[in-house]
């Protein structure tokens, strides 16, 4: 179903795009870097909070993804743009109520999270989060318009989109700090207009009837009970372990933020640079949504196994030069950052043990994964990610940590413990064949 030519297509556009954002957000970090350290430390706590919602709206949209993909796959195009229409419509409704939230509540979610901080990362953690959350909406309907565009494969699109969004959030950045003395804010401007943009070209290009499947309004201003509870019997279960996996990086960020200024900005920095590094899982995760879901929508599962092998061997072969690649450059990186030697020398130590094991064994624990869910596998993944989230990776942090006293160190361990069980799992999983069985549409 899927030609070299084609999944190179699909890849290499993606991969592009996933490298620009990941671009943007070691720019965001080395420039808010020039205004203090507890500016960086209140941006890196805040984006810990941040991305609870932003992994909620990329699991809504993987759920219509899996969907689109399947309907695709079964040539039901009409089917599969309102399908489309529906993720829009359900996208727009859900960020909407997220950022009233936290808009509401902004300054006592980050005292009951961040409270025991210095009151300069606090402040920065508040400015942050307040322009942060008027932006949510933009994020998901731009995830509901790249998962239509990469559920047929045309993911050059989104990449353009990218540069384009990205150059505007660079250029703010650059302006907003250096020129208009902003700080915190001179940050966050530039990427709520960024996202802004991002989210009205795309809703623009998936109106388009040249497109293989488009949005279609009668579908996005109307309320579809079946077809939304197909998407939403992945996109739940997707939620609820990203959710849980958000929030125990959160509490994570909290203990973090007992070790210290300098820790804390060390583990922002590295963050972002696990970020980079992992960019090739992130790339592949959609890749196999696509793919896999095709296969299955038409019923061949021997080619969805087939598919299932090729893509992991490309994702663990790409990780392993990827991840060697990054860490290489990390020493050459860190003379950029206005920080501390004793915080550089942290996060090299940090990147050296998130990418041995981001390259061995997260190819297993979240790309195969985000395949598994698009057989129909949800139930089981979903049961997998939040056992190995909870029981091994916040339990084994908090061990580390705070009782061995390894600080940051002991966290990061315990995130890769965490990876390594469940890369186990799902590939016992995959060999099992149970997941051959389900049905989606």
């Amino acid at each position: 179903m899927f030609s070299n030519r084609a999944l190179k297509n699909l890849i290499v556009p993606l991969f592009l795009e996933q490298l620009l954002v990941m671009l943007v957000g070691l720019a965001d970090t080395l420039v808010v870097s020039f205004v203090s350290e507890a500016a960086v430390s209140g941006v890196s706590l805040v984006n810990s909070f941040n991305t609870i919602f932003i992994y909620l709206f990329t699991a809504l949209a993987s759920g219509g993804a899996v969907i689109i993909s399947q309907y695709i796959g079964h040539r039901e195009r009409e089917t599969a743009g309102r399908a489309a229409s529906q993720l829009l419509m359900i996208s727009v409704l859900f960020s909407l109520l997220m950022g009233l939230l936290v808009l509401w509540g902004n300054e006592t979610l980050m005292g009951l999270m961040f409270g025991r901080v210095e009151p300069e990362v606090m402040d920065a953690c508040v400015t942050y989060l307040r322009i942060s959350a008027y932006s949510y909406p933009a994020i998901a309907v731009y995830n509901a318009g790249a998962a239509l565009y990469r559920s047929f494969g045309k993911t050059s699109t989104t990449m353009y989109l990218s540069i384009l969004s990205n150059g505007i959030n660079v250029a703010g950045n650059l302006i907003g700090v250096f020129v208009l003395k902003a700080g915190v804010a001179g940050v966050a401007w530039p990427s709520l207009i960024a996202r802004m943009f991002s989210a009205a070209a795309i809703t623009t290009l998936c109106f388009s009837r040249q497109n293989p499947v488009w949005y279609e309004a009668k579908w996005v201003f109307r309320w579809d009970g079946p077809m939304l509870s197909r998407m939403l019997r992945i996109a739940v279960p997707n939620g609820f372990e990203s959710g849980i996996f958000q929030l125990v990086k959160v509490a994570l960020s909290s203990v973090v933020a007992l070790f210290g200024t300098y820790q804390i900005a060390a583990n922002g920095i590295a963050q972002s640079i696990w970020s980079m590094a992992s960019l090739v899982c992130v790339t592949m995760g959609p890749v196999f949504i696509t793919v896999i879901g095709q296969c299955m929508g038409a019923g061949d599962v021997p080619q969805a196994e087939f598919y299932f092998k090729r893509l992991l061997k490309i994702t663990v072969g790409a990780s392993i030069v990827w991840d060697g690649l990054i860490f290489a450059a990390t020493p050459v990186l860190m003379l950029f950052y206005a920080v501390e030697p004793e915080t550089k020398a942290l996060v090299i130590w940090l990147v050296l043990i998130h990418n041995i094991f981001n390259a061995i064994t997260f190819p297993f624990a979240d790309p195969m994964g985000k395949g598994l869910r698009a057989t129909g596998d949800i139930r089981f993944t979903t049961a997998v990610s939040v056992f190995t989230t909870v029981v091994v990776r916040l339990i084994l942090s908090l061990w580390f940590s705070l009782v061995l006293n390894w600080g940051v160190l002991g966290i990061a361990w315990a995130m890769c413990a965490d990876w390594s069980v469940r890369a186990v799992i799902f590939l016992l999983r995959f060999r099992g064949g149970k997941w051959k069985a389900f049905q989606v549409i």
